[in-house]
Parts: C-alpha cells; structure tokens; sequence
C-alpha cells in the first residue's frame, strides 16, 4: 500500500488537480449563462434580428419563481417562441443608425419616455410579510401618526416646479413596513387627487416644493383604480411620470449643460 499511484503514474494529486480543473470550468459556464437573464438573448436594434454572439453561452434556462400569497409562478426569461416584448412607444429615433436617441411624439411623462418610462409590474398592492397591503393612507391607519417634532404637511400648499399652487396635500400614504411616508395625496387645483412621491417632496414653513413638474401637469398624474389602494403598477407609473419632468416639464431642462 506505499504505491502512491492509482493507475500506471497517476496518483490521487493530479485527480484531485483534474476534478478541481474540471469543476471550475463547469463553475465559469454556469456563471456566465445565470448572467445573461437580464436583457438576453441580444436582439439587432434596428431589425429585432437575434443575434448568435456566445453561442451556447448567450442564454440561460428559464427559472420559475413561486410568488407569496399565492400569486402564482413566473417563468424568466420569455420563451423565444412568445416573440419580442412590446416595444412600442410615443417616440421616434432621431436619426436611423443604432445607438440614436429618441424623441417623443406626444406627453412623454403620460407616455412614458426616457425617464419617465416605467416597467410592467404587478398589478396587485406591494404587501408586508403578514400579507397585508403595505402602502396605506395614514387616516385609515390607527397605529402610526406624525412624529410630534416633525412638520405634518397636511393642509400645506403644493408648489410646483413653476412657482404656481398645484393644489394642497390632503393625506399622507405611509408604509406600514418601514413606518414611513411615501407619498402624499394631493388634491388638485383642478379638483382631481393624486400621489405624489414623497422623496421629490421638501416640506418646510412655506408649503411643500416638488420641483419635478409644473402644476398644470398635476392633473394629468396617473389615477389609482381602486381607492385606499396602490398596486406596484400604479406606483411605477406615478414615480415615472414625476421623474420624466427632471427632463420635460420644462424646455431649458432638455438643453445640454456644457
């Protein structure tokens, strides 16, 4: 038994330097297709075409995830054989090469362009680990209020990024998860409610600033479906729409900086 080899002049070290060699490499492969879920298989920009660049490299298998709350299951990435998700939006490219930018045709912060784009999320409420709607208003809300040395913005004036009234803030939606305001509902000059986010909100003895678009454009903000409620999908398209006007609320703000 002092025959340190397994088979003719190989011994123990170099299957364990082989199987090493050999497990890494399976390591690297597996790695490099779980990378390519998001935004793969690349498609040609111009003609949907699929391009083949990395061979068997380029795509993973799909993974199902197991919602809670029995949401059901989801299955990523799409199979090739439900085609191209929907591309079309209210833009045009500037100029026909790859890369160009786009334009809009129409509202982009209703249409969602640029910055105000939004993604295709569920449409049922975010939810806490009980189950729960997770994003409230703070009136239908018992446990939680306004820390007493904070400023409490209901009743506050709503300034826009044009210096106008927008309206004034009527409630507060909070998160019953992490005890804090997300949005405030606002009531329109117009007459109509709306969310507006609470990070573009700056609260002091004047009002409240948001910065991001100008009141004629607060009626124009997404509505809720259903009310007391926001679904992901509602919260995607109202933070969208906020942001978009950091670009399109007004012209100066398209114009470059240098």
């Amino acid at each position: 038994m002092n025959n340190p080899y397994v088979v003719g002049s190989i011994d123990v070290a170099e299957l364990s330097l082989a199987a090493f060699f050999l497990f890494f490499v399976a390591l690297i492969f597996w790695l490099r297709r779980e990378d390519r879920r998001e935004g793969y298989p690349l498609e040609h920009e111009l003609t949907g075409r699929i391009e083949t660049v990395g061979g068997p490299l380029s795509t993973a298998l799909p993974k199902r995830f197991i919602l809670p709350f029995d949401r059901g299951v989801v299955s990523y990435p799409r199979p090739r054989s439900e085609g191209r998700e929907p591309v079309d939006i209210a833009a045009k490219r500037l100029e026909n090469f790859t890369g160009a930018p786009y334009v809009p045709t129409g509202n982009p912060l209703v249409d969602g362009v640029g910055p105000a784009a939004y993604a295709e999320r569920a449409r049922w409420p975010d939810q806490d680990a009980h189950g729960r709607a997770r994003i409230v208003p703070l009136s239908s809300e018992t446990t939680i209020s306004v820390h007493s040395g904070n400023r409490d913005p209901r009743g506050m004036s709503v300034i826009a990024a044009d210096g106008v009234v927008a309206g004034t803030v009527r409630d507060l939606w909070i998160d019953r998860a992490e005890h804090m305001v997300r949005y405030l509902e606002i009531e329109t000059t117009g007459g109509k409610t709306v969310l507006a986010p609470m990070g573009m909100a700056t609260v002091s003895a004047k009002g409240v600033s948001i910065d991001a678009i100008n009141a004629a454009d607060y009626d124009s903000v997404p509505q809720l479906s259903t009310a007391g409620e926001i679904t992901r999908y509602e919260e995607e398209r109202i933070i969208g729409y906020f942001g978009g006007g950091y670009l399109y609320a007004n012209a100066n703000r398209q114009e470059p900086f240098l």
